[in-house]
């Protein structure tokens, strides 16, 4: 699968950082921009393509001039045409990778559907799942289940009012092939404000990571370093197990995960390093980065970023001129949540609304991710709400029934199987007459895992 999808997602990772500002944060854009892509297939299908039915150029939103309206408002939040983005989205959520399970959802509250409605669930990914709206604690689980247990909350609060509710989660959990060796505080460096806050770092094993110096545009010359995964195999991976094709082979070969961690000189604006880590991130598996720069065309000395001296050694390189970098960076983690109502979620509201008559939109991300010398585990989830008026006040009967009496009861098969009435449908299998009752079991007083 080839898309396009590097340079739009930097771009909504520009605006969902910058709205963070410089504080200590981490989050998902991809999951952010899943949602977004799912309310796209709700784009009438003229509007979607763009202008003559074409997607978006290399630079991530051109040819979006000629959308109009809410359309445009949403293509301009993903980067890309409406209908380019949910194909993508499909593909991503359609064909799972191995380290990196992911989850999407769209449920609506029951009596709150259309047949627009309808027909936009009917053209969301596979993968997708669809429903009633679940309470609270339903979403909570949700968010659980999907997250590896790093998120123990759905991010938004259900109210009455909530008619539509968008989910997606995106997780990793993972373990370096190659684990960090651990180095004493100093070796960030003399000018570094956290070497005296800790007592041990992470230093580069002697193989197995990566690490070099590279000239970008955003942020002039940076540190890079990047730690890889375990690869994912057949049998399994604690991030969630390998996906095997439907030819019977093993889906998860080729398939990996890195952490590419970019350091800047002091001063420069963190909109310009992440901006840089992007474009590197884009290169990362390329047996010559982009910008990569020679040690012998830097001078020598210290940096904040780096000391590079030479030393005589023996080796075996063709001009007798040899490379290496080492690395030391800190154990890290994060949790946090954003507000991205204001970041393209109130234009998919506006596309939705015709469908279930919802005009006000809440949206928001719960994220947590912890970085250290064994590996990296993150997890995001990230909930959407459409919500219509209250309701005026009226009168509703409940009746709450009984069987404190002798009752019958019978066992049927239902069978819908091939979207038609099967063999089965119907047919009574089992029958009786309860006129003893038990009482509730011990091992029954306990809620089942998850609720």
């Amino acid at each position: 699968m080839t898309t396009n999808l590097h340079a739009p997602l930097a771009r909504y990772a520009a605006r969902l950082h910058g709205a963070a500002g410089d504080r200590h944060h981490v989050a998902s854009p991809l999951g952010a921009w899943l949602l977004l892509a799912l309310c796209a297939s709700a784009v009438p299908e003229g509007d979607a393509a763009g202008p003559h039915g074409h997607a978006a150029g290399p630079d991530g939103n051109a040819g979006l001039d000629g959308l109009d309206g809410d359309a445009a408002d949403l293509a301009d939040a993903l980067g890309i045409a409406p209908a380019q983005a949910a194909r993508i989205a499909a593909d991503l959520l359609d064909a799972p990778h191995p380290l990196v399970p992911s989850a999407t959802a769209v449920w609506h509250r029951p009596g709150a559907g259309s047949a627009g409605l309808d027909a936009w669930r009917a053209a969301l990914p596979r993968a997708t799942g669809t429903g009633p709206l679940p309470d609270q604690a339903g979403l909570d689980a949700w968010a659980r289940e999907h997250s590896l247990g790093l998120i123990e909350r759905f991010p938004l609060a259900l109210d009455p009012r909530v008619a539509l509710a968008l989910a997606s989660a995106v997780a990793t959990r993972i373990s370096w092939a190659a684990p960090f060796d651990l180095a004493p505080a100093g070796a960030l460096g003399p000018d570094s404000p956290w070497a005296g806050r800790l007592t041990r770092v992470l230093r580069t094993p002697a193989h197995g990571h990566r690490a070099w110096i590279a000239a970008t545009p955003e942020a002039g010359d940076v540190a890079v370093h990047v730690a890889a995964a375990q690869p994912a195999v057949d049998g399994g991976h604690e991030a969630g197990g390998a996906h095997t094709g439907t030819d019977g082979s093993d889906g998860a070969a080729g398939a990996g995960l890195s952490v590419v961690s970019v350091a800047a000189a002091p001063g420069v604006a963190p909109a310009d390093v992440l901006a840089a880590a992007y474009r590197i991130a884009a290169d990362v598996d390329a047996d010559e980065p982009a910008g990569r720069q020679s040690l012998f065309d830097l001078p020598l000395g210290e940096t904040p970023l780096w000391t590079l001296r030479e030393e005589a050694v023996r080796t075996f390189a063709p001009d007798r001129r040899e490379q290496r970098h080492t690395a030391a960076l800190p154990c890290w983690s994060a949790r946090d949540e954003h507000d991205l109502t204001g970041l393209g979620f109130t234009a998919a509201g506006r596309v939705l609304a015709p469908l279930v008559g919802a005009g006000d939109v809440r949206a928001r991300q719960a994220v947590a991710a912890r970085y250290d010398r064994y590996g990296f585990a993150a997890a995001a989830v990230t909930g959407m709400f459409a919500r219509v008026s209250l309701p005026p006040l009226g009168v509703a009967r409940v009746a709450e029934l009984r069987f404190g009496h002798p009752y019958a009861a019978v066992a049927v098969a239902t069978d819908r199987r091939g979207g038609g009435t099967g063999p089965w449908h119907g047919v009574p299998v089992f029958s009786g007459w309860v006129a003893e009752p038990d009482d509730v079991a011990a091992a029954d007083l306990a809620d089942p895992p998850g609720a």
